[in-house]
């Protein structure tokens, strides 16, 4: 739309539409003599032309658009552009009859910028009105500029931006290019650390569990050979350690690779790293000296004791190695508040074993906690104390930082978490718990539900010397059916990992659906994701391997429930 009368700003143009009488004429004179330029339309067609030529206002008289189809204007006024608002000055009667009242009310929705003169009008009121309406639209042409002169900026602006987006797309094609080239390399690069590492946690796996299957073997066969009883308890005693070893062994990788299952309590650290003194002086050679270091409020922290022990014992070993010539090993606890340190937030106690030995190089401290990583002889050390070490803290919801120099001894500190619970007065420790109770003296049938021949043959051999009798199932379905056959049972023992897609833990639900208060104790060997599931369904979980001490323990203990 383009209003070329308009654009004198001297004379406005204003469409008069009055058809009735002499109004059209004389209104039309009567805003000439304002200074407007009055144009009088014989009907609204003609109106509706001239409003598409260019107009400021429209001054009309109701009974021209009552009386007329308006579609037409009603089209034009909402064809009207974003800044256009045409402003209509429309002369009303005093007639108040309800189609009247109907019709005006529909024509000031219709036309939207409307103003209302009700007859008679004086002449000063008509061209005050009028004049105000050209006033209005004046405003709406400037806001017309101004969004030209927007439109225009925004244009030059997204012509810059094209521009400039070109030359960015050139550059980031390049960038492209060497980050895929880059990616490549570290793609190739990971490949090749990640068969280094494989290939020597599979040695150092091999290396250490052979050995171990050495003593094993080696002494089942010398059992069978004619021998003293003194040589037959020393070849017991050598595959009780192998064997022992070995779950040391396994407990390790699981802790470093996070999947050892850890029973937090709270613990103070003064009284249990203290009753490690005779396990440490025993450990270490006599040229050591053990120094404990402790504040006098130390927090109680939330950890795992067994494995609190292990990681403690691991490190002051490393620390012995590490002074050759004897030296002073301190251990030192302390609290941290409000910790804010790589992701760690909240209360810590920082628990540091310090050495003044050799130190490691940085290459070294960039490999010390891979499993089999190790710096010793042959024979003497595995690699997995630190990666022990290390997915303890981690696992446990803290972490592991070190402190070392070549030539100026090392610290490493475990950040374990504060427990916000007292720890107990005493804590009895598991061996002296399963001494007070011996194995043996029980009574019972135990359905035993184990798929594996040679562990199900020794299991109910075990069960046997605690006095317990055994009937064994291959399978959950075989267990279900063994039940459904009404047999006497007085204890379900069943592995959680098993053939056949039901798993022990299924089968504890089912059997506790099928016959509640019957008492169940699971057994696996990796037992991270059972030991959740278990502990949802409020059953026992045995880790394997376990000795007849703790097979009685946790027997005893079910079949009290």
């Amino acid at each position: 739309m383009t209003p070329s009368a308009a654009d004198d700003p001297a004379r406005p143009t204003v469409l008069v539409l009055a058809p009735t009488g002499r109004d059209g004429a004389a209104s039309a004179e009567l805003l000439r003599r304002a200074g407007l330029s009055a144009r009088a339309c014989a009907d609204l067609q003609e109106l509706v032309s001239g409003l598409a030529a260019g107009a400021d206002a429209v001054f009309v008289a109701e009974e021209a658009l009552l009386t007329t189809p308006m579609e037409e204007l009603i089209a034009w006024v909402e064809r009207q552009p974003p800044w256009s608002d045409m402003p209509f000055v429309v002369l009303t009667s005093r007639r108040e009859h309800p189609a009247v009242v109907a019709g005006r009310g529909r024509l000031v929705e219709a036309l939207r910028n409307v103003s209302l003169l009700e007859r008679p009008v004086q002449a000063i009121t008509l061209t005050s009105a009028v004049q105000a309406a050209v006033r209005a639209r004046r405003r709406q042409y400037e806001v017309r500029e101004h969004l030209a002169e927007r439109n225009r900026a925004a244009q030059e602006l997204e012509d810059l931006v094209a521009e400039r987006t070109r030359e960015l797309e050139a550059a980031n094609a390049e960038l492209r290019a060497q980050m895929a080239e880059r990616a490549r390399v570290e793609e190739s690069l990971r490949h090749a650390q990640k068969l280094e590492a494989i290939g020597q946690l599979t040695g150092g796996v091999a290396h250490d569990f052979n050995n171990l299957l050495m003593v094993i073997s080696g002494g089942l066969d010398m059992l069978d050979r004619p021998g003293d009883p003194a040589r037959r308890k020393r070849l017991m005693d050598g595959m009780r350690q192998a064997a022992g070893r070995g779950a040391t062994l396994t407990r390790q990788l699981l802790a470093f690779s996070r999947r050892q299952p850890l029973r937090s309590e709270p613990l103070d650290l003064r009284r249990q790293v203290g009753a490690m003194r005779e396990l440490l002086d025993r450990s270490l050679r006599g040229d050591m000296h053990v120094v404990l270091e402790f504040e006098d409020d130390l927090w109680p922290v939330a950890v795992d004791p067994g494995e609190l022990e292990l990681a403690v014992l691991n490190l002051s070993v490393n620390a012995r190695d590490a002074m050759p010539t004897g030296g002073t090993i301190v251990i030192r606890a302390e609290n941290l508040s409000a910790l804010a340190d790589n992701g760690l937030r909240g209360d810590f106690v920082r628990l540091s074993v310090v050495d003044t030995g050799t130190g490691m190089a940085p290459e070294v401290v960039s490999r010390v906690f891979e499993p089999f990583f190790t710096t010793k002889d042959i024979g003497k050390g595995s690699g997995l104390g630190l990666a022990q070490v290390y997915g303890f803290a981690t696992q446990s919801g803290g972490a592991v930082r070190i402190d070392t120099a070549v030539g100026r001894g090392t610290t490493i500190a475990l950040l374990l978490p504060r427990s916000g619970e007292a720890p107990p007065a005493e804590r009895v420790h598991p061996a002296d718990a399963r001494a007070e109770r011996p194995p043996g003296g029980m009574a019972g049938h135990v359905l035993l539900v184990e798929d594996d021949d040679e562990v199900a043959a020794l299991v109910t051999e075990m069960l046997t010397q605690l006095g317990l009798g055994a009937t064994r199932a291959a399978s959950a379905a075989a267990a279900l059916g063994a039940l459904a056959n009404g047999r006497a049972v007085d204890l379900v023992f069943s592995d959680v990992m098993m053939p056949g897609g039901m798993s022990g833990v299924d089968l504890a639900r089912e059997v506790k659906r099928r016959r509640p208060g019957l008492p169940i104790l699971l057994t696996t060997a990796y037992a991270e994701a059972a030991q959740r599931e278990a502990e949802a369904e409020g059953i026992a979980l045995l880790p394997k391997p376990y000795r007849l001490e703790e097979l009685a323990a946790a027997a005893r203990d079910a079949l009290g429930r």
